[in-house]
């Protein structure tokens, strides 16, 4: 798991995951907007609204979040 920049380039969608760089937490994105420079998102049960660049996105490498998305099942519904 790998944690970048936010350019001006990149787009942050509604829904997706940050990691807020002075609490150190991983929350969710609420609203994006460049041209008042604010990302507000909610983490830790509480809303935060603060600058773009305090903002990270979070990069996960296609064979890491394949092995996250593999379930084990518990063998007794087998079908």
């Amino acid at each position: 798991m790998d944690f970048t920049e936010i350019t001006e380039q990149d787009k942050v969608h509604p829904g997706e995951y940050l990691l807020h760089t002075p609490t150190n937490q991983i929350v969710m994105c609420g609203a994006f907007n460049r041209a008042d420079n604010y990302i507000r998102a909610f983490g830790n049960g509480k809303y935060l609204e603060d600058k773009i660049a305090v903002f990270k996105k979070i990069q996960i490498p296609a064979k890491e979040r394949k092995t996250m998305l593999k379930k084990k099942r518990c063998g007794g519904c087998k079908g």
